[in-house]
């Protein structure tokens, strides 16, 4: 059992777990930059390795596994990000959900059965502001912009145990708001190609998440006028810890892995 709860602790984070922010501040073919413009931004974190800790009724698990371990167990994971930019100034709305489950025989002669349900979800609301907006030498369009807003953070770590006798559901499910800020930069490269690298922070100790960090690499390539794929390398972490009426319930990781996603402009 504890290899299988080993194993759905690290997958939480399957999907993604804070922005991508990997959509653009300025207008791209077809955009006017006076009028508002608006991008839908679907996309995919795969953990490659995850390391740290995950705590449940006091009982720290430690964890270093790849992404087979996450895939095998994932139930339902979605991820999507609205943005909408009138001139210098934006709105940015990100989602995020993640469902793992997995189940059980323990080794005990009665033949008591655990069930795992593993759940992470997040809605954020940023406000984002065009610092720099210029060309090259080239003549090929760059722009910097700052973020700003709140984020509401669920975190499900809960294992449910028969028995002859009852047992209570160890851990719990914590919900919390929690500030977050965050930094993009983007350049064109030709007229398909352009590079982005974001930076994006929360928590800051608010409801126990001491920091939750997103660091991005990405390049987005546009085959058509109004819509782009990209790919890159993500670097995720965060700490959080609380107690519960069980005990203590904490979740320390940091992973890494490819990221990628699709854009509609409109």
């Amino acid at each position: 059992m504890r290899n299988m709860i080993a194993k759905l602790f690290a997958a939480i984070a399957f999907g993604s777990a804070v922005s991508i922010a990997s959509a653009e501040p300025f207008s791209r073919s077809g955009q006017s930059e006076t009028d508002w413009r608006y991008v839908l931004n679907l996309y995919a974190f795969l953990p490659a390795r995850t390391t740290g800790t995950s705590t449940v009724a006091g009982t720290q698990v430690p964890l270093d596994l790849d992404l087979g371990d996450a895939v095998s167990l994932l139930q339902f994971a979605g991820s999507g990000q609205f943005e909408a930019w009138r001139g210098n100034w934006g709105f940015i709305v990100d989602a995020n959900y993640v469902s793992l489950e997995a189940g059980g025989t323990l080794p005990t002669p009665a033949g008591a059965t655990f069930n795992a349900d593993i759940r992470q979800k997040w809605f954020g609301l940023l406000a984002a502001y065009k610092v720099f907006d210029g060309y090259n030498a080239n003549g090929r369009r760059y722009a910097f912009d700052l973020q700003g807003g709140v984020r509401y953070n669920s975190l499900r770590q809960e294992i449910t145990i028969s028995a002859p006798a009852p047992l209570p559901v160890l851990g719990g499910d914590e919900g919390w708001w929690e500030p977050v800020i965050g930094a993009r930069a983007m350049w064109e490269l030709n007229d398909r190609w352009a590079a982005i690298a974001s930076l994006d922070l929360g928590g800051f100790g608010a409801g126990g998440n001491d920091l939750q960090l997103g660091a991005n690499v990405l390049f987005d390539w546009k085959p058509w006028d109004r819509t782009s794929i990209y790919f890159g390398y993500r670097y995720f972490s965060m700490d959080y810890s609380t107690t519960l009426a069980t005990g203590p319930f904490a979740y320390d990781v940091s992973q890494h892995g490819p990221v990628f996603g699709v854009k509609f402009r409109f």
